[in-house]
């Protein structure tokens, strides 16, 4: 008789569960990451037929099927799913909340990102300039969802425990994520960062002076910091 491995139970509980779960949240997250360009191709086609200036930029372009590209006026969103799944870190409040505090496994998200870019940044191959994190959206193995970001981000929608995705949300998340994108306008850099420039920086670009550009948002996203609230 196979003397019982508590060490191999435990390890097939994990992947029954733990492992499952996480590919639940994936395969969910993709899901609605292909809602997300069904929408925005909609959103912008909607547009168009009331905007007709050929100088504005309206368009959607695909990377991949992980990340897309909304260029809107002189601003473009990047829209990117991330392939891994995330636990909330131990400290984060949410935890102390009644629907965490039932099941754990609540507390574990796709996630998809929202950058916010120049358009000219990349038509011009800009690589020294800037973007920003302006929103990121959350999505666990219940469908459950939140999102926080800037502007309306931040706060429309912090209800986990009772926010479920649909196409109306998906197309307001976008629209306002479109809004807050062109609101904010480019802010002309502090003349002591920008007084010297190197020959190599001049040839770069013929007459254009290879010099970092960005919104300036005030704020950002640290790459360490996973907290929601």
């Amino acid at each position: 008789m196979e003397k019982k491995n508590t060490v191999r139970d435990g390890i097939i509980d994990l992947l029954l569960n733990k492992a499952a779960m996480k590919q639940d949240i994936a395969d969910y997250s993709e899901k609605v990451f292909e809602h997300f360009k069904e929408i925005t191709k909609n959103e912008l086609e909607t547009l168009a037929k009331t905007v007709s200036d050929d100088r504005v930029r309206m368009k959607m372009e695909e990377k991949g099927k992980h990340e897309f590209r909304v260029s809107i006026g002189s601003d473009v969103l990047v829209f990117q799913l991330h392939r891994n799944v995330f636990r909330l870190p131990d400290d984060n409040p949410l935890w102390k909340t009644p629907y965490l505090e039932q099941n754990g496994a609540n507390g574990f998200f796709g996630m998809i990102n929202i950058y916010n870019f120049l358009a000219e940044s990349f038509e011009q191959n800009r690589m020294n300039d800037a973007g920003y994190l302006i929103g990121r959206i959350y999505l666990n193995h219940e469908e459950r969802f939140m999102v926080e970001g800037k502007g309306q981000l931040g706060f429309l929608f912090r209800d986990l425990a009772n926010s479920k995705m649909n196409d109306d949300i998906i197309r307001h998340i976008l629209q306002v994520s479109m809004a807050f994108a062109i609101e904010f306008d480019l802010i002309t850099p502090p003349y002591d960062l920008v007084q010297q420039v190197s020959v190599g920086q001049i040839q770069m670009i013929s007459s254009d002076l290879q010099v970092a550009t960005g919104k300036r948002l005030g704020f950002k996203f640290s790459a360490e910091d996973n907290s929601v609230y």
